[in-house]
């Protein structure tokens, strides 16, 4: 599908390849002095992609009439997000794409959106060298286009990792369906963030409720459980892709709800968390598993994250531009942390998989 690229696509492959800029433009190539926070939750868009959005809001895709909160994307640019960066002390941002991701039911048109998102997403890191890095998007649920896109994501545009959802149609991560896709990600050691989304099972399944409030936390627990369970006694996803990196966002959503019954466990008892979790186990993923800040940083909420995976695990993540960095910034000063977990949440525990940006 042409979606009316500029430059051509020859060009930009030619212009990667060579590692030269797309532009002239050399602006906000260095963060000044004073920002420090890397930002693994924050959003981008293209006008290609914001132009779809816009056909598809308020019309039935898959039976549901779907609603977009297009307002945010409406005076979007790579500049802007560069000035709001620099206003709210953000040294470096991993930009994705968030629900409801390129898949409508059209295979073409999702390998469309998710090249032009890459290519678009990629010339922003390289106008802003050091500013922003890319979570490259996937043609899921297509396999066969998937695994051609890790492909020109890594090797051509040399994205940081990729970008998923955390369900598409009625399959979540883990099912076998993707492993293909997962098996060439863990060959390449790859970062994988995730964003959540309303499952096709429960769209729309509380009248008067966006899916923000209950579904997407909900479906990212799903997709968790999903990889650490070993299904009947076959190895877990989660341990077959140990060399993947995960990101749940939302501070893995309704997790900590969840956790006893995830676990098999009675109760956890401070001597359980105490001491090493037995290999491939379901708690031993947990904690290697890595956690977003977005939207997450209650005192309450994050205590008991911190008290289940550490504070090593957990990374800064705002939702940006749905919601404001220093309104994160300030309530995590009041979460309880001390000033060396601070600033691991800052930007030292992204920087163990992300070393590139130190």
């Amino acid at each position: 599908m042409q979606l009316g690229l500029s430059p051509t696509r020859r060009e930009l492959i030619a212009a990667f390849a060579a590692g030269t800029l797309l532009s002239s433009r050399s602006l906000a190539q260095t963060p000044p002095a004073g920002p420090r926070l890397i930002d693994i939750h924050r959003h981008f868009i293209s006008p290609a992609y914001l132009k779809v959005l816009n056909a598809k809001t308020g019309h039935k895709v898959d039976g549901f009439t779907n609603f977009f909160p297009l307002g945010p994307w409406n005076n979007y640019s790579p500049a802007r997000d560069i000035e709001t960066m620099d206003k709210q002390g953000i040294a470096t941002s991993l930009v994705s794409t968030t629900s409801p991701g390129t898949w409508f039911g059209n295979r073409d048109e999702t390998r469309g959106l998710a090249r032009e998102m890459n290519e678009y997403g990629a010339k922003m890191a390289t106008d802003y060298k050091g500013r922003f890095g890319l979570f490259a998007v996937l043609p899921l649920p297509d396999v066969d286009a998937s695994l051609r896109e890790i492909d020109y994501a890594f090797d051509t545009l040399k994205a940081d990792g990729v970008g998923l959802l955390t369900s598409y149609g009625n399959m979540w991560l883990g099912d076998p369906a993707f492993q293909p896709v997962f098996d060439e990600l863990n060959r390449r050691n790859a970062v994988v963030y995730t964003h959540p989304t309303d499952a096709a099972c429960c769209h729309g399944l509380l009248p008067n409720t966006s899916p923000g409030t209950i579904e997407w936390q909900t479906d990212t627990s799903r997709a968790i459980f999903n990889l650490i369970n070993d299904n009947g006694g076959r190895t877990s996803a989660a341990t077959r892709h140990a060399n993947i990196h995960f990101i749940w966002s939302h501070g893995g959503g309704t997790l900590i709800g969840l956790m006893n019954r995830f676990l098999g466990y009675g109760n956890l008892s401070p001597q359980d968390l105490a001491k090493p979790a037995a290999p491939n186990s379901k708690l031993f993923h947990l904690r290697r598993f890595y956690y977003d800040t977005a939207q997450f940083t209650d005192f309450l909420q994050l205590g008991a994250l911190k008290g289940l995976v550490g504070a090593s695990q957990i990374v800064f993540g705002a939702d940006y531009p749905y919601s404001t960095i220093v309104n994160h910034v300030d309530l995590l000063k009041n979460a309880g942390m001390t000033a060396a977990e601070l600033a691991g949440i800052d930007r030292e525990n992204a920087l163990r998989i992300l070393p590139k940006y130190r």
